[in-house]
């Protein structure tokens, strides 16, 4: 079997690759997912970890953790490395999941108006 295909994800963003006829267009957009899911779903429940558990070992109030997992609040630089350090993985992840967010969630409130608005500077 050969290597899989790869797709990064600035080539879908600028349109050098184009999913047109594999995607449905009538489908309704896919929600941006806050980082409070992914730590619910992703490393919570599998590890049976409650979030009263996670906010003793990692040192912050119950209710930063609540809120991270309702989607009221944003994973910080602080809480990332926290995460990270806690989970053996790397505060960059926790921080890239909570940028993907923003900007999803930017794209989808101002998507048009930012492109309506704002014209590329052109270069002379």
């Amino acid at each position: 079997m050969g290597r899989p295909m790869v797709i990064d994800r600035k080539d879908l963003e600028t349109g050098k690759v184009d999913l047109s006829n594999v995607v449905d267009a009538e489908a309704p957009p896919i929600a941006p997912v806050h980082p409070g899911e992914i730590l619910r779903e992703e490393f919570l429940e599998p590890l049976e970890i409650t979030p009263y558990r996670l906010a003793k070992d990692l040192g912050v109030p119950l209710t930063r953790i609540a809120a991270i997992l309702a989607g009221e609040r944003a994973i910080t630089a602080e809480t990332a490395l926290r995460l990270g350090r806690y989970f053996g993985n790397t505060a960059e992840f926790w921080l890239g999941l909570q940028e993907q967010f923003d900007l999803d969630t930017a794209r989808a409130e101002l998507g048009d108006r930012v492109i309506e608005e704002v014209k590329p500077r052109v270069v002379s």
